[in-house]
């Protein structure tokens, strides 16, 4: 979190100016977002969090908006659960690429209300979707490091250094020695018994 004299500065409270923006409807949100946060962190990108919800301090999200990119902002990341209209209202109010992560909350749909509420907007306002929860999270962060990169080469080799540990991970675990299965039980399907017939006296 930043303090009260940098919320509408864009910068954490080391004066460092943050180009990811994380902004979350309800601080029960900042657990999930975590993984984005510490996502970020690993591309050495500090995160300018903030709580905002766009139901109950509407006025506080459209300034914010309007005032990212002056504020050094280059990406928003917007999280919200249930009637998660957090992105779509970031995103009316600033040209700014804006990520949603649709989340699971108490008493909702499993997370598909917010999925749907984020992923359908309209015609001329585009909210970038990921999956809901963590797996959105991590992407989420991913995905604004990928827009970064496009005029920063230094994280265009941390991304490359990324692709390349995922597929080193899942090589070493493919080549890892592993007990054959009983025969009839290795994925595929057992033939079925032909079936006995009494022969005509």
């Amino acid at each position: 979190m930043v303090s009260e004299k940098n919320k509408t500065r864009g910068t954490s409270d080391e004066g460092r100016i943050c180009p990811v923006a994380v902004v979350v409807g309800s601080d029960s949100d900042l657990e999930v977002m975590q993984t984005c946060i510490d996502t970020l962190s690993g591309f050495s990108i500090k995160a300018f969090v903030r709580i905002i919800s766009a139901h109950r301090t509407p006025q506080i999200a459209a300034e914010f908006a309007e005032n990212a990119a002056k504020s050094g902002i280059k990406v928003i990341i917007a999280a919200a659960g249930m009637a998660a209209h957090l992105a779509g209202a970031l995103a009316a109010r600033t040209s700014l690429p804006v990520i949603g992560v649709p989340l699971i909350s108490a008493g909702g749909l499993e997370g598909i209300d917010a999925l749907l509420s984020t992923i359908q907007m309209p015609p001329g306002v585009p909210v970038a979707t990921m999956a809901i929860g963590k797996a959105g999270a991590k992407n989420a962060a991913i995905f604004a490091v990928q827009i970064l990169a496009l005029t920063d080469k230094n994280l265009r080799d941390k991304l490359a250094e990324l692709k390349n540990a995922q597929q080193q991970k899942v090589v070493e675990k493919d080549s890892a020695p592993r007990s054959c299965l009983p025969r009839g039980r290795r994925g595929g399907t057992q033939k079925p018994h032909a079936s006995k017939h009494k022969k005509d006296t």
